[in-house]
């Protein structure tokens, strides 16, 4: 049986201009892939049933992203007959900032629009992708990008491919509480991906960030370590750092003084393209 990847991402910048009528945010970011990826793994079926055969602790299935991705899917079809049993190995950490269940949705809507012979467009993907959840868009997209408006508006881009460690304390992180605190700021100016991209890695910022690190000092302390040795930031709200190395043995000797720590972390490659595409 075929392994279907969803991908993690990194927000390389992350700057908020603005709070829409409908609660969102409008933002300006960067996303690009890593190397680091959940597997998934269908088995169709013919009978209008949807099985997720992996459990997740306290998330029911019918408030899984998998789930709700296979039943929008079905629905926009209008078919009775869609099944399919879904089965995944879980390696993104949860609540982490890496668009885990995100890229799940997604990968469920890209694999099942081809399982199923449904031979929807990406766009048409996309706008289902974009009523389960902000993120779900640009893993369906598959290709790093600039994003704007609530970061599902994109310009793709080739990046430099870079090797990160990505650490991920053990910390669940609501991106709602996130992006209602009142010290949050929502007020970056609005700038062109060609003025954005003239700015040097280690001069950007995530807004999300400082708001973040106060909340939870664990993480302050983190960061504050970690840029000692290497550019680091906040992914979306966190709570995964991120740091861009020279090379994977500097990530490696990083990941050691985490490792006497016992902090958590993985050394991952970045991606321009999306492995559900390539593998």
């Amino acid at each position: 049986m075929k392994q279907w990847f969803a991908p993690a991402k990194l927000n390389l910048f992350l700057y908020i201009t603005g709070r829409r009528a409908d609660n969102y945010h409008n933002l300006q970011t960067l996303f690009q892939f890593i190397n680091y990826c959940d597997e998934l793994k269908f088995n169709v079926r013919q009978d209008n049933q949807i099985h997720l055969l992996t459990t997740f602790k306290n998330i029911p299935p019918s408030k899984n992203l998998m789930v709700i991705a296979a039943e929008k899917l079905k629905g926009y079809t209008g078919r009775q007959d869609l099944g399919v049993d879904i089965t995944i190995e879980k390696k993104i950490p949860m609540g982490g900032g890496l668009g885990g269940a995100s890229s799940n949705a997604a990968t469920v809507l890209v694999a099942l629009n081809q399982l199923w012979q449904l031979n929807l467009p990406t766009q048409e993907l996309m706008d289902i992708g974009r009523e389960i959840g902000a993120d779900v868009p640009i893993f369906i997209y598959g290709h790093a990008s600039f994003a704007q408006g609530i970061g599902d508006q994109f310009q793709a881009l080739t990046l430099p491919e870079h090797w990160y460690l990505v650490t991920c304390p053990n910390i669940e992180i609501s991106t709602a509480i996130v992006f209602n605190d009142s010290e949050l700021n929502r007020n970056s100016a609005v700038r062109t991906v060609d003025d954005l991209m003239a700015i040097p890695f280690n001069e950007h910022y995530n807004d999300c960030e400082s708001v973040v690190r106060k909340r939870y000092p664990e993480i302050d302390k983190i960061i504050s370590q970690l840029s000692q040795f290497a550019p680091t930031r906040l992914t979306g709200t966190g709570a995964c750092v991120f740091s861009q190395c020279e090379s994977q043995q500097q990530a490696q000797a990083m990941q050691a003084q985490l490792a006497a720590m016992s902090i958590p972390s993985i050394i991952a490659k970045s991606l321009n393209k999306s492995p559900l595409y390539t593998s």
